[in-house]
């Protein structure tokens, strides 16, 4: 009888506690779970594309591994049968750690070793792990402490899946185009120590040595705020370890990260990691983009420049007194405000950008060529490399229609086109591109001293001849122009080895990043 009267007060006293228990504060966590997971994953995605190149083959292994490393979580978390509360607060703080300072220590490996790949499958897989814990462990604590367990777990599941879509949001429009990787994760990675800490003070009386864990996670939380409001000064000392001169400039766009560094004379400007031009030698590069071009065309009253918004370009074809005007379409408007206003690339493009005759347009390129419906005598792609998907498109034969589209019956299109010396395939294979749509494809090349052997597709319908070099340069001349279209063995290919890049089979990605890996 006493047994029984002991039984039923304890079967008493659990529907008190779980009257009594308030799991809204744990459904708010789910929210942030959520959201800070999806955000590592995309940082240790786009950090890997950015530093490795071939952004498919990063994000699939990074969702793969990530996925099946949540799975491992899941099932191990079958081995937890008690002090729950604690190990959930544990795993929280050790993803806050993982997750902070995965970008930090990605960059570092990149510098410092020769081990990436293993240190970022190592990471996805330990945080993906620590992820795939958390929501059985939660749904236990909220099960044996809530009397509408079922409305509870779908509670979760709601937060869960709102939380993802939050996360992959905030990530691309507003955290990485403000803050960057580094300062990013180590936000993120702060509002999951933050989360423990709230969990450590509502249910402290579900938490064993308490005051312990509330220490250590007040610890932790103070050294992630530490890091957090360093993060700018940390951005700063890595870049500089992946540059060989001073950085001068940084900033981050909504579409491409521009570095700008300076050593003597030597202004160089980097975007994504990648050399756009050197003061030393660029009048090289763009004497041979524009000036051969123009010797072919038959008129130059209208130009059209897709990309260039450093303005070189346009400022070679200011030497031409027949243009009449000249639409420069760049998609980044903070990449033709710096160089319209920085005073050392203005005055390196002789200010260009500010020519009554120059219009800038900030606009996605193919978006332009598509509805564009004015035409022009003269096209000069000044894109960079295709090294991801949205670049990839403006090297398709689909774009190359487009830009048959916009030209006249005689007029003349040139793109730059990748090294025919390091990326030999990737160069032939825009030539074999560009023929599906033009009678007559042109390739010829040049030697940059900062860049190396680098190509030049050009491409008309019509019945165009070389004419004279008409306007003063530094580089071209008669006695070295017709160098330019000559090519060694080394730099040639039989073009029945490679396929021509189609906008649904972009054969040109794999080559380059086949090859970049050689660089």
């Amino acid at each position: 009888m006493k047994k029984e009267k002991e039984q039923k007060q304890e079967q008493h006293d659990n529907e008190n506690n779980k009257a009594k228990f308030d799991g809204r504060l744990l459904l708010v966590t789910t929210l942030l779970i959520s959201i800070c997971s999806i955000i590592y994953e995309l940082i240790i995605s786009a950090i890997s594309s950015y530093l490795q190149g071939d952004s498919v083959l990063q994000f699939s292994i990074t969702i793969g591994l990530y996925m099946s490393a949540m799975g491992i979580g899941s099932y191990l978390s079958k081995y937890i049968k008690e002090k729950l509360f604690n190990k959930f607060i544990f795993i929280e703080m050790s993803i806050g750690i993982l997750g902070g300072f995965s970008s930090l220590i990605l960059f570092l490996t990149n510098i410092y070793t020769e081990i990436y790949i293993l240190i970022m499958y190592t990471l996805i897989i330990l945080i993906g792990i620590f992820v795939g814990l958390e929501i059985p462990i939660l749904t236990r604590v909220i099960e044996s402490n809530e009397s509408n367990v079922r409305k509870n777990l779908a509670n979760i599941f709601t937060f869960d899946y709102i939380g993802g879509l939050i996360g992959s949001i905030l990530f691309p429009i507003l955290l990485f185009p403000n803050l960057g990787f580094i300062t990013t994760a180590l936000l993120v990675g702060t509002i999951n120590v933050a989360a423990a800490l709230l969990i450590v003070l509502k249910y402290r009386n579900y938490i064993e040595k308490c005051k312990l864990v509330r220490s250590m996670v007040i610890v932790l939380f103070i050294i992630m705020i530490v890091f957090l409001c360093t993060g700018n000064m940390i951005t700063k000392n890595i870049e500089q370890g992946l540059y060989r001169d001073d950085i001068i400039l940084s900033r981050q766009t909504a579409y491409q990260k521009i570095i700008m560094t300076k050593h003597k004379d030597d202004t160089r400007l980097f975007l994504d990691g990648n050399l756009q031009f050197s003061s030393s030698d660029e009048y090289r590069y763009h004497e041979a983009l524009v000036h051969i071009p123009m010797m072919y065309a038959n008129s130059h009253n209208r130009v059209l420049i897709l990309g260039g918004g450093d303005g070189l370009a346009a400022r070679e074809l200011l030497k031409y007194n027949d243009i009449n005007e000249i639409v420069l379409v760049d998609i980044d408007k903070d990449m033709t405000d710096l160089c319209t206003q920085d005073r050392q690339i203005a005055d390196l493009n002789e200010n260009s950008l500010k020519n009554e005759k120059v219009k800038v347009i900030n606009q996605d390129g193919y978006m332009y060529v598509k509805e564009n419906k004015e035409k022009f005598d003269v096209i000069i792609i000044d894109l960079p490399d295709p090294n991801n998907e949205s670049l990839n498109k403006l090297y398709t034969n689909v774009f190359y229609n487009y830009i048959k589209a916009n030209l006249t019956d005689d007029g003349v299109m040139v793109t730059q086109s990748t090294s025919p010396y390091y990326a030999r395939k990737s160069f032939w294979c825009i030539n074999k591109t560009i023929k599906t749509q033009f009678n007559n494809v042109i390739p010829y090349h040049i030697q940059v001293p900062s860049f190396g052997e680098w190509g030049f597709n050009l491409a008309f319908n019509g019945n165009n001849q070389l004419k004279d070099l008409s306007v003063e340069t530094q580089y071209l001349d008669k006695s070295n122009i017709q160098a330019l279209f000559v090519f060694g063995k080394d730099e040639s290919i039989d073009l029945n080895t490679v396929n021509e890049n189609d906008m649904f089979k972009p054969s040109l990605i794999m080559y380059y990043n086949e090859e970049v890996q050689n660089w």
